[in-house]
């Protein structure tokens, strides 16, 4: 079957948008987000949610945001910190933050989820959303599934999950990729996604990763779920719900629209100019900077410039094709922090 195409839209309807922040790096990089909202998007109609996981029996220390100048900064930037409690992940999965909040968010109302560990670039009202097609981040590596020598290689693994949940399998493939090619397969990275109502894409999602973590197909028995059973259980999700890889056009989001940056070390190392000048610009106020201060990563690369010296050891023009290998160059010289 042909790739999904792009349906055209004019103009957006409100929608929500929501981060998960918790105590440590995630308080700190709603902050960062929210500030960036502000800036790039003045716009913006909808309501910014900051999910935020409470203590429970699934969580070693209490998870909330126990900062109160952060919780203040984020709510004088507009942002709701909304509570949720954490019934099937918690401590030995964070990842299934992004999967347990959505079910207190206002049902029936549009939603973009993003990763704390985002920046908005642009105006997020010209993002053409289609919400009742569903689509999430192409920036991904193959990082799932590592097909065996002995077992079923990448069509019969996701086939298996396909048929698990009686979806049909070949309408997900992109046929201009090579058979048994990671490509082919319907793979996103779960850096943002959205749809017209986050109670019933939470509902789907959840099941389907609890489904996956409890009773995975007998073909995935050597296939390792830490850390990426949500993008496993989330291009099926989109499938499920008429959604597709092609359904939002290139160039907004993780494009001109948004960052995902990971750390901020990346950022420095890999992003735009205009990234960095942008990230700079909208922590620069000192109300704000007192605040953030209180990250060593923000501290040190942002305000102490180290973030310059990590991006002086790479040609920005000719970076190394994996992440894993920027990683490893800015450790060894001493400027990694998270």
């Amino acid at each position: 079957m042909a790739r999904e195409q792009a349906s055209p839209q004019t103009s957006n309807p409100a929608f929500n948008v929501v981060i998960v922040g918790q105590h440590g790096r995630l308080a700190y990089e709603a902050l960062i987000f929210a500030a960036s909202l502000r800036h790039c998007s003045p716009g913006f109609k909808g309501r910014l949610f900051v999910a935020e996981p409470q203590p429970g029996v699934l969580w070693k220390n209490d998870p909330s945001i126990k900062n109160a100048e952060v919780r203040s900064a984020l709510e004088n930037l507009g942002a709701e910190i909304i509570p949720f409690e954490s019934k099937h992940f918690g401590q030995e999965y964070p990842y299934g933050n992004k999967i347990e909040m959505l079910k207190v968010l206002p049902k029936g109302e549009p939603f973009v989820f993003f990763d704390t560990d985002t920046l908005i670039t642009g105006d997020l009202m010209s993002v053409p959303f289609d919400f009742d097609r569903p689509s999430a981040s192409l920036r991904r590596e193959g990082t799932w599934p590592i097909p065996q020598i002995y077992g079923p290689g990448y069509t019969g693994l996701w086939k298996s999950l396909y048929d698990k949940f009686d979806l049909d399998f070949d309408s997900s493939l992109d046929l201009s990729q090579p058979d048994e090619y990671w490509r082919r397969y319907l793979y996103f990275n779960a850096g943002f996604f959205y749809y017209r109502c986050p109670r019933e894409f939470g509902a789907k999602f959840l099941h389907y990763a609890l489904a996956i973590r409890d009773t995975p197909p007998v073909e995935l028995c050597a296939q390792s779920f830490d850390p990426w059973l949500d993008q496993v259980a989330l291009p099926l999700v989109i499938h499920a719900l008429g959604g597709g890889r092609d359904t939002l056009p290139e160039g907004y989001l993780d494009g001109e629209v948004s960052c995902h940056y990971r750390f901020l070390p990346l950022l420095y190392a890999r992003e735009s100019d205009r990234v960095i000048e942008l990230l700079e610009t909208v922590t620069a106020p000192n109300k704000l900077k007192k605040v953030l201060k209180g990250s060593n990563a923000a501290k040190r690369m942002i305000y102490q410039g180290r973030g310059h010296k990590v991006r002086a050891l790479f040609d920005q023009g000719n970076l190394p094709r994996r992440e894993q290998m920027i990683r490893n160059q800015i450790k060894k010289n001493g400027f990694w922090i998270r």
